[in-house]
């Protein structure tokens, strides 16, 4: 397969560009490299690899990347509630309108795959507490981000019966782990790095739900989808992550404080925040066989090891947060 992955020098494409590179496929990534490139110096010089500098609000740009190949691994975005709050014109043009582009283009030039990075927050808030939701669940964002991902799945959707076309969303659930690209702004990388280094943890709306999956579990469910066959997959939206790996803040905590016993935190309880969902993933794990690799506590004990040996001297700076 030629396969192009935009913001492959991100936090999953970065674990995913080299996953598809060891399986046999020729991969094309293309990212303005907001963050740096550091992240793709292993696959440099792969001879089934190559390299767009450019931006996926280009429509030329877009042009050219999508040109000759099989499948589109579209992860490119403004990522998250936070950065998407801070620019949300640029969240906009690029999340919803570039990625329409994206899609746009990829059915011109023929690309029979399309496999489009969602998230589990377009649920927003469960309007049963209990209830676990899934793909077939009402959804609810409740933030900018999750407004155009939604917006995205819908496009891309309308669509999905086209002969040749098969585009399929993926909701990942919240991503963990280390990875070429680390990131120590998700929950629960932030928490533990946090606990290490501060030795103290304030944490609001300890009582909200998520789903949580590693870096490397979310970058295999897209090996997954492109290897499985176009009947499996086609004009299907996927859970990504294990329904026993959701977790309320207090439990990430709690998995977290025997690394660091003496560590002190504090609860502050939010009755204000949206964001409420515990998700089934039953139907990737059903219809594709999918199973994590590496559970939350695994992810914690990953990153205890990565900060207490050295290899990050310090996770607050800048270049290790979106």
């Amino acid at each position: 397969m030629n396969i192009l992955v935009t913001g492959g020098a991100g936090y999953i494409g970065s674990t995913l560009v080299p996953m598809l590179l060891g399986g046999g496929q020729r991969v094309r990534v293309l990212d303005i490299l907001l963050h740096g490139g550091e992240s793709l110096l292993g696959v440099w010089g792969h001879p089934n690899f190559e390299f767009i500098h450019g931006d996926i609000c280009d429509r030329n740009t877009v042009k050219t990347a999508v040109s000759g190949m099989d499948a589109v691994v579209h992860l490119a975005a403004i990522v998250g509630d936070p950065a998407c709050s801070r620019q949300p014109d640029l969240a906009r043009a690029i999340n919803q309108d570039a990625s329409l582009m994206m899609i746009e283009e990829s059915r011109r030039a023929a690309v029979e795959r399309f496999i489009f990075a969602s998230t589990c927050s377009n649920y927003g808030k469960m309007t049963e507490p209990n209830q676990f939701v899934d793909e077939a669940s009402e959804l609810r964002p409740v933030s900018l981000y999750a407004e155009t991902k939604v917006a995205v799945e819908s496009n891309l959707l309308k669509n999905k019966n086209i002969f040749g076309w098969c585009p399929t969303p993926l909701r990942f659930a919240t991503i963990f782990g280390v990875s070429p690209r680390m990131r120590f702004d998700l929950t629960v990388n932030e928490f533990t790095a946090e606990l290490l280094t501060k030795k103290r943890l304030v944490v609001f709306g300890e009582q909200f739900w998520r789903p949580y999956v590693h870096v490397q579990d979310a970058a295999r469910s897209i090996q997954l989808v492109l290897g499985s066959p176009a009947a499996k997959v086609a004009g299907l939206v996927f859970n990504v992550g294990a329904t026993e790996q959701n977790f309320q803040k207090q439990q990430l905590v709690e998995l977290i404080q025997p690394h660091v016993p003496e560590a002190v935190v504090q609860f502050v309880h939010k009755s204000e925040d949206p964001r409420d969902y515990r998700v089934s993933f039953q139907r990737i794990q059903e219809q594709l066989g999918f199973h994590i690799t590496r559970s939350v506590p695994q992810g914690i004990t990953e990153i205890v090891q990565l900060v207490r040996n050295g290899l990050i001297q310090n996770p607050k700076d800048e270049k290790y947060r979106n």
